[in-house]
């Protein structure tokens, strides 16, 4: 049986774009492996801290000299990793904010990037460890930013794309819905996407 695992980053709920772009994919897959396990993962109803002394404190010290202050801070990490290890598909939704990431999904990738846990160093460079899973990003624009010009403005997607394979997930599809804001694409940029979807 396969597992899927939905990331959730838009606070916009039914009205959120990349929210459906998501569902979209995750049918699609459904369809493919009609008995997987979905889990979904709301980071706006349960927003992962940002960073602070505690958390990194709690990150570099040995697990077997962690004070209960440390298992405290480190929880939310420990879990979402757990939900990255028990995942084969990953569908994360992400929405463009001032042409980057969101800082709920930025957050969710601070806890999710550990040495020793979900990458290494090594003699050559860092490897990823949380490899042999498909991720599926539902990308989701005000404008267009995937020809000319304008894809040097997408900080969102190369972030994404890099910070993925930095932990070992490589095998990424990403499907972009674009134009949301231009009255000439708003009500097709959907549909076009999902049409676009492969599995």
């Amino acid at each position: 049986m396969s597992n899927i695992l939905q990331i959730i980053s838009s606070p916009r709920g039914e009205a959120s774009n990349s929210i459906k772009l998501s569902e979209a994919i995750i049918d699609r897959l459904k369809l493919n492996y009609p008995s997987a396990a979905l889990h979904i993962k709301d980071l706006t109803n349960a927003p992962f801290p940002h960073l602070e002394e505690v958390h990194l404190n709690a990150f570099f010290t040995d697990v077997e000299k962690n004070t209960g202050e440390h298992r405290e801070a480190i929880k939310h990490s420990n879990s979402a990793i757990e939900e990255l290890n028990w995942a084969d598909f990953v569908v994360i939704g992400a929405p463009m904010y001032n042409f980057g990431v969101s800082s709920t999904l930025k957050a969710w990738f601070d806890h999710i990037t550990r040495a020793g846990i979900t990458f290494k160093y090594t003699d050559k460079g860092p490897i990823g460890l949380l490899s042999g899973k498909k991720v599926f990003l539902a990308v989701t624009t005000g404008g267009i930013y995937s020809l000319g010009e304008e894809i040097k403005k997408d900080f969102l997607t190369p972030y994404l794309k890099f910070m993925l394979t930095f932990i070992g997930m490589n095998d990424i599809t990403v499907c972009r819905a674009e134009g949301f804001a231009l009255s000439e694409t708003r009500d097709t940029a959907l549909e076009k996407a999902i049409g676009s979807i492969k599995i």
